[in-house]
């Protein structure tokens, strides 16, 4: 079966890369990791207005969708472009709400994220996290978790929440309950600046039941698809300026690129992205069909995608020399993207886990 996407589809993600090609996406990204949000803030409203994030409120709440084969062409071209911001976790935010369906926190906070006006975050707890740290902080190597007792039960993501200190609200999922934080500990140093996390503490509670785990597994799916499409466009970008640079650069006075062992080399880490792609659609494909398959699909489509990111980040730290350490490079925006987002919302084993469950 061949997933290919519709001319209507293949066009808003032309929309889209024109739009982050010329809104400087470096500069961006470089003036958030030092806590300057407004330039991100300004391009928020601006993938707003394109319907980026309505794509995953329904049309009941002023949105779009939800959408998620749409919601992937959206994120991938983020991923390519290295958006800053918890874009994850406000529509994985917006999917929790609607599933959770709760008349007045659903009514308040749905048309603010469809319209771009309200940036959030979220966090996803077990009173395990009390004790643990994140793969994304500096120095401390991913969390390997035991595979979840149900599927129905999110993989928690761990005790920091991404971009705290930015977002207008943190929603927090602590088992059963769903809370909103009153406040965040000290912003934490990242293996990618950019990703900004911190520890989100009290909070007013929201709901709390049953429904409540079936509203974060929902959320969870939806993050860790948007991530997959994310590491996706982040994998594509890091390969176009590889083949860019390898063109240029020479030795022995020819290009480098025209050596066996680097075309091979980068072949192989085109394949794996080629891979990933329709894994991603048939992903979405399944969620927007409540497929109950979709977990697989999803886990499969995460672990594939990550790793082809993480493929494509380690060729082009190789195959870049030297210059390929320097964070002044804007490529270092890139390859430091490609870790985190492998392990946020699944890491491999726990996306493996899942698929050999099912």
């Amino acid at each position: 079966m061949r997933f290919l996407l519709d001319d209507e589809q293949r066009e808003f993600g032309r929309t889209l890369d024109d739009l982050l090609t010329t809104a400087g996406t470096p500069a961006i990204a470089r003036a958030w990791a030092a806590g300057d949000t407004a330039p991100g803030r300004a391009l928020w409203a601006r993938l707003a207005e394109t319907g980026v994030f309505a794509l995953a409120v329904p049309e009941r709440h002023d949105g779009l969708g939800p959408l998620p084969l749409e919601l992937t062409v959206a994120f991938t071209e983020l991923g390519r472009h290295a958006v800053p911001g918890p874009v994850v976790e406000t529509v994985a935010v917006a999917a929790l709400l609607d599933h959770l369906d709760d008349g007045d926190v659903t009514g308040t906070w749905l048309p603010q994220i469809a319209a771009g006006k309200a940036v959030v975050s979220l966090c996803t707890q077990s009173k395990s996290d009390a004790a643990e740290g994140t793969g994304e902080l500096r120095g401390q190597p991913p969390t390997t978790r035991r595979r979840p007792r149900t599927p129905r039960t999110p993989e928690p993501a761990g005790p920091y929440a991404l971009d705290a200190d930015a977002a207008d609200a943190v929603f927090v999922v602590d088992g059963d309950i769903l809370r909103l934080a009153d406040g965040h500990g000290p912003v934490q140093p990242s293996l990618d600046p950019a990703r900004r996390l911190a520890r989100p503490h009290g909070g007013t509670v929201l709901a709390q039941g049953p429904h409540v785990l079936a509203a974060a597994a929902r959320a969870a799916d939806v993050a860790a698809l948007a991530t997959a499409a994310q590491s996706l466009g982040l994998g594509r970008a890091l390969l176009a300026h590889t083949v860019d640079h390898v063109r240029r650069r020479t030795q022995f006075g020819v290009a480098i690129g025209s050596f066996q062992a680097v075309k091979h080399r980068l072949a192989d880490t085109l394949l794996a992205l080629e891979f990933a792609q329709p894994l991603l659609h048939a992903a979405a494909l399944a969620l927007a069909a409540e497929d109950p398959a979709a977990g697989r699909e999803i886990a499969a489509a995460k672990v594939t995608a990550g790793e082809a990111a993480y493929t494509a980040a380690r060729a082009a730290l190789q195959l870049h020399g030297a210059v390929g350490y320097t964070d002044e490079l804007d490529l270092a925006l890139w390859m430091r993207k490609a870790r985190p987002l492998r392990d946020a919302w699944g890491t491999p084993a726990a996306c493996r886990a899942r698929v050999l469950a099912a």
